[in-house]
């Protein structure tokens, strides 16, 4: 049986179903994501998700939905589900679903009466295509299946209503016809492998709901044209494939190019592959420059994120091609930053007062991963370069004061992560002294000492570790309060709050701590911060405590960073834990991995959430695929397949 199976009990029950997603995309933006019985909740949801930059940022919905309907003997089996107002879902397709499983791609398994059908899909790589293949694997008489298509032509970010400006004609191409809907859209190709016919009679399916929408406080109804639809006789045992891209394609092609497309797929055979399969679908692909994507379904480049996830996403599943591509584009752009350039970026947030430090951090990741002497030839040049930039106060936000430490301005824009805002402003204002940007200072300086001193610069490197030392020293004097770390410091103020940025300052290779110390914070994040999930962001001791991720968009906003748990941040603490506890602490880190294994049937399948509530049951919020969430995690299953592989057998 496949890693991530799920049979008709829990697929015909819509309260659990429908709140069970998939995600797959094309590595170029292009995605297709639906919940498990191929009813749309998200206005984000559709067959075919694509960037169009000659229109603006965002992904636009080009294909909601495709209706399948099964004939026999003039009775007819509508196979598709869409919600409208009520509670109706009309049709009730989920019904006729016996089996969804993905251990390579998504298939679903349909039976009406004594026909079985099989669909399975994928989206053909770096070309914004959708394809569905249809097998008729069981009937006992002559079958006809026909296909009914919902389109949007619209931004992720709109819905669309009825309207005289949509064009409702259409094009004959081989075995299928092409649409454009609106001035500037691209045409849709809807095209299958075998002839079929084609009867156009447009009209607009009215108030179609979007729960997840519903929840978030948005627009959650929207009216989709249907132009018409295709029909075909299908035999036992005969494939169909149905294609959906922005150009025109042979249909003798499609058969050859699923079994081309089948052979890159990876097996999700558990939760490492399933992650490393995840990890994947970040990658975006621009011309000749690599991003990593943030997450889906709404979220650009932004550098931070990629400079947490890059070496999980890329080393750790044995994508060197792709670290060697997405670091080539990053690093092309830092220096551009570092040249004075302050806009053209691809990258979001590169000016942001953590993200060099962050990029550090990745190359540190680097040298454990290969060697410290391939990380200075490869990067040392430009991380002392970062350095000195940092030292010679060159940082629109960042300043180095006499104790060595770094200061910022985190009261008119976010500094850190934690950068919910209302009306541009941070709701979290962490400001002055931060905790987990002078402890990446710290490291920083630490690691890039090591860096110089194995290139022969002897002088430089003995520089940077006297500075790191008055830093380490200041930073014990500015953030211990003999128990834990205060979260940010300005002024006369210390933040008392216990929030899990300061495992950063305990699991960094060089901490500035001494073993007891992070002893201390490892026991007071293992008794106040951590979940199943990983490591609440705020105390539930604290007065502004808010655990659950609910409500509108400033309550959300509100909550964001004040409660709920983020499982990215599961890394540092299994970094801290391991270092107090060694071996005897990785059966602990074992257990918590089994909380987190749970989410692979969860939420969005084969992969891991933006964030969960901070109480139980620990529900699973914001973006369905988040790849620092994905990064830590594949880094914590490493370190402990790592570790496992060090035990003498017995």
């Amino acid at each position: 049986m496949s890693y991530l199976n799920f049979d008709k009990t829990l697929l015909m029950n819509l309260e659990k179903s429908l709140s069970k997603e998939m995600i797959r995309t094309n590595r170029a933006g292009t995605y297709n994501s639906t919940t498990l019985v191929d009813c749309n909740t998200r206005k984000y949801h559709g067959q075919l998700v694509m960037p169009l930059p000659d229109i603006d940022n965002s992904n636009h919905v080009l294909l909601s939905s495709l209706d399948e309907t099964v004939i026999q003997h003039g009775a007819e089996f509508n196979l598709g589900v869409h919600k409208y107002s009520g509670n109706n879902y009309n049709p009730n397709g989920h019904k006729y679903i016996r089996q969804f499983d993905c251990e390579t791609i998504s298939r679903t398994i349909y039976r009406v009466g004594g026909v079985i059908l099989s669909k399975e899909k994928m989206l053909v790589s770096f070309e914004p295509r959708i394809l569905i293949k249809y097998t008729l694997l069981e009937a006992h008489s002559p079958t006809t299946i026909r296909f009914k298509p919902f389109l949007a032509f619209r931004s992720v970010n709109e819905l669309t209503y009825q309207n005289n400006v949509a064009n409702t004609s259409y094009k004959e191409v081989k075995n299928g016809i092409s649409m454009g809907l609106y001035e500037g859209y691209p045409e849709l190709y809807m095209q299958f492998s075998k002839k079929n016919i084609y009867f156009h009679m447009p009209d607009w399916y009215k108030g179609i709901e979007y729960t997840k929408e519903q929840e978030r406080g948005f627009e959650f109804k929207e009216d989709l044209l249907v132009p018409g639809y295709f029909e075909m006789p299908i035999k036992k045992g005969e494939s169909i494939i149905f294609s959906g891209g922005i150009s025109e394609i042979s249909p003798r092609s499609l058969d050859s190019l699923w079994e081309k497309e089948i052979l890159h797929r990876n097996h999700r055979l558990d939760m490492f592959t399933t992650l490393k399969n995840s990890a994947q679908q970040f990658y975006k692909r621009v011309g000749d420059k690599t991003y990593l994507l943030a997450g889906y379904p709404w979220f650009g480049s932004r550098a931070r994120d990629e400079f947490v996830s890059l070496i999980p996403t890329t080393l750790i599943i044995g994508r060197e091609d792709y670290f060697d591509t997405i670091a080539q584009t990053a690093i092309e752009e830092i220096e551009k930053f570092l040249d004075g350039a302050r806009e053209g970026f691809k990258l979001e947030g590169l000016e942001d007062p953590d993200v060099f430090l962050w990029f550090i951090r990745a190359v540190q990741q680097y040298a454990e991963f290969r060697s410290p002497e391939q990380a200075a030839e490869r990067f040392g040049d430009l991380v002392i370069r970062i350095i000195n930039y940092i030292k010679k106060q060159n940082h629109p936000n960042l300043f180095m004061h006499n104790n060595n430490l770094l200061y910022v301005n985190g009261t008119e824009k976010p500094a850190t992560w934690m950068n919910a805002v209302e009306n541009s402003h941070p709701i979290t204002p962490r400001t002055g002294y931060v905790v987990e940007i002078n402890a990446l200072w710290y490291n920083a300086l630490k690691f890039v000492s090591t860096l110089e001193r194995l290139s022969g610069k002897e002088q430089s490197a003995d520089l940077l570790d006297y500075q790191a030392e008055i830093a380490r020293d200041s930073f014990v004097k500015v953030f211990w309060n003999g128990t834990y770390l205060y979260d940010y410091v300005v002024d006369d103020y210390r933040d008392m709050e216990v929030r899990s940025n300061m495992i950063i300052a305990a699991g960094l290779p060089f901490s500035p701590l001494d073993k007891q110390q992070r002893k201390s914070v490892v026991d007071i994040t293992t008794k106040e911060l951590l979940t199943p999930k990983g490591l609440r962001s705020l105390s539930p001791k604290s007065g502004s405590y808010r655990p659950e991720y609910i409500g509108g968009m400033l309550e959300r906003s509100w909550n964001y960073h004040n409660g709920p748990v983020w499982p990215w941040t599961v890394g540092y603490f299994t970094d801290a834990y391991l270092r107090i506890y060694k071996q005897s602490g990785k059966s602990f880190i074992e257990r918590l991995m089994t909380g987190l294994e749970a989410e692979m049937t969860e939420l969005c399948v084969g992969t891991i959430s933006e964030l969960f509530d901070g109480n139980p049951p620990f529900k699973g919020h914001g973006g369905m695929s988040f790849a620092m969430s994905v990064a830590e995690i594949l880094r914590v299953l490493d370190k402990l397949k790592k570790i496992e592989n060090e035990i003498p057998a017995l």
